[in-house]
């Protein structure tokens, strides 16, 4: 969503999407597209990270568990409103990104995402082994939908899960205007230039660390702020959602949608949850339909869909000008 480019086209799909619980769908459809905005949201934090700034987070997923446990730990033992816990997870997240960062930014490359791994590893271990606080094997359960979400549905004669669709929606909106505008600023043409090389990036007298601190505390409040709402809307929270396959997935979903794009994770995790969604009776082969798939993308669309689509639309130009 680059100013003054396509700005329009989000503003219409946004409306078309909030208009949706309208048309009545079934409450199947209405889940599905409250998980694909979630997701989403986790994709654009990952995307913040590697996309811009070259650099593969796979603890990315234990910030997401943090998120989602800090939502449902303070609305079910501290009493919190939802709307207060909800910023204050997304604040938490991105303080202990930072403080991630210190340290994991004094690797480079493979040895980061080796770290970072070892982390989200040791996030899983304590949300699992931290009986009194997060509920250990069993979880969390009974979180309570958002104060006023229930009634905001019936006023409107839908039903509750409209509700979690809008706070989807509304959560994954901030999400893109806050990464838009982070990605076309200086603060995000310096990340791409880090991308493209830190030396030359140091060179050009940018600030490589700070830079790259900033990126962390952004991609993880981004995590914390989806993981919030998954709280709520599972009503149940277990350590399995924050290991290294969540990571992996949605590193799944950007690589189809396009890394380094503005709508790659969206289009990426829209299109593979559906495909996930509609092959759920065939779960023990979906990734042996996924896996070829995949190949077929990495060789022919090796930037995602929309690294393809921007490939063929600048064909049908260059021919418009032969």
């Amino acid at each position: 969503m680059k100013p003054g480019t396509g700005t329009v086209g989000w503003i219409v799909l946004f409306i078309l999407a909030a208009l949706l619980p309208f048309l009545k769908p079934s409450s199947f459809m209405l889940d599905v597209g409250t998980n694909i905005m979630i997701w989403a949201m986790l994709a654009y934090g990952l995307n913040v990270m590697l996309g811009y700034t070259g650099l593969l987070n796979l603890s990315h997923a234990g910030f997401f568990g943090i998120g989602a446990y800090t939502v449902g730990i303070l609305t079910l033992k501290a009493g919190w409103s939802f709307w207060l816990a909800w910023p204050a997870a997304a604040l938490l997240c991105a303080a202990l990104g930072y403080l991630l960062g210190l340290v994991a930014f004094r690797t480079r490359e493979d040895a980061f995402s080796i770290f970072t791994l070892g982390v989200g590893v040791i996030i899983q271990l304590v949300i699992n082994k931290w009986d009194k606080l997060t509920g250990g094997n069993d979880g969390l359960n009974g979180i309570n939908p958002p104060t006023g979400l229930e009634a905001l549905s019936k006023g409107l004669g839908l039903k509750l899960s409209s509700g979690f669709y809008w706070l989807a929606l509304l959560a994954l909106i901030i999400t893109v205007i806050v990464v838009a505008r982070a990605r076309y600023s200086t603060f995000g043409r310096s990340l791409i230039a880090i991308r493209g090389g830190e030396d030359l990036a140091r060179s050009a007298g940018i600030d490589v660390y700070a830079h790259k601190l900033r990126a962390m505390l952004l991609s993880t409040a981004i995590a914390g702020f989806a993981g919030g709402v998954y709280a709520v809307f599972v009503g149940f929270m277990g350590s399995a959602v924050t290991g290294p396959v969540t990571t992996f997935t949605t590193l799944l979903y950007l690589l189809v949608g396009g890394i380094g794009t503005m709508a790659g994770p969206l289009l990426g995790t829209g299109l593979l949850y559906s495909v996930a969604q509609s092959l759920k009776s065939l779960q023990d082969y979906q990734y042996i339909i996924f896996g070829p798939l995949l190949v077929l993308l990495v060789m022919f669309a090796p930037h995602g869909l929309v690294g393809l689509w921007e490939r063929i639309r600048a064909g049908r130009k260059g021919g418009g000008h032969a």
